[in-house]
């Protein structure tokens, strides 16, 4: 068993990052055995009533982490979008408050929210620079986590994504990240462009595959993302679907027991 977050990152051999919402999933997620919880902007915005993108604060996103730091005892890291500002000087003061709320690690991203475009190359590797460099001077570890978002958006190709996690390696980035790559082909040519651990999302077409056939890929982690969230909402919504519209009740029969959910929440 690693003895840090930072050693949990092992190429080939990748742990699988829970996103969690609430301080309920993620004991749950432990008890199930997640050696590490994340959280996901998406789902933490769902859980206030908003749709994800640009739509929580800084201090939102931290109280959220502290609640999720203080209901588990695995490491937690924190998807903070863009680092809650453009400047690069903003990334680094999120560095540093995500480490006093006990996070053991966050991502930034390159999309400049509330849009969804990137922030011009330069701009997204500085920013990248001036976060790690404030990672390297806390008082314990810390991992940085650069994530390029274009493709997930649809702002750039595999050739700029590969040139931008290429950068943050070189600005310092601890590891990398692009979601939504168009295939597992793209996804391998991805990780072998850096020399960094490589996180994966597992979401949409990819969770089609295994943890065996990400690792054969050289992928370190895997995040859920919303996915896990947005699994929740199905159940909600197909079962709303039945009450309100056929005044079935049917779906709640697949409830999981109370005292399968007790024990794990104690």
């Amino acid at each position: 068993m690693p003895d840090s977050f930072r050693q949990m990152h092992r190429p080939g051999d990748p742990f699988i990052l829970a996103n969690a919402w609430d301080a309920g999933s993620a004991k749950m997620l432990v008890a199930l055995g997640a050696q590490a919880i994340a959280t996901s902007s998406a789902a933490h915005a769902f859980t206030l009533g908003r749709p994800d993108m640009g739509t929580l604060t800084r201090d939102e996103a931290l109280d959220h982490a502290q609640d999720l730091v203080a209901a588990v005892n695995v490491p937690v890291s924190g998807d903070f979008e863009n680092g809650f500002g453009e400047a690069p000087e903003t990334c680094a003061e999120t560095v540093r408050l995500a480490a006093e709320a006990g996070l053991a690690g966050i991502c930034i991203e390159d999309t400049a929210l509330p849009d969804d475009a990137p922030y011009d190359a330069p701009l997204a590797a500085e920013r990248i620079r001036a976060a790690a460099s404030a990672a390297r001077a806390l008082p314990r570890d810390f991992m940085l986590v650069a994530r390029a978002d274009g493709l997930l958006t649809g702002h750039y190709d595999e050739a700029e994504a590969t040139r931008r996690i290429q950068a943050f390696e070189e600005a310092g980035a601890d590891a990398v990240y692009v979601p939504g790559p168009p295939s597992m082909e793209a996804l391998g040519r991805l990780v072998k462009a850096t020399g960094l651990p490589f996180n994966a999302l597992v979401s949409g077409p990819f969770a089609q595959f295994s943890r065996a056939e990400f690792a054969a890929l050289g992928v370190a982690r895997l995040s859920l993302g919303s996915a896990l969230a947005r699994a929740t909402w199905r159940t909600i919504h197909d079962a709303g679907q039945a009450m309100f519209t056929k005044g079935q009740f049917d779906p709640l029969a697949d409830a999981l027991p109370f005292a399968t959910v007790n024990p794990m929440l104690t």
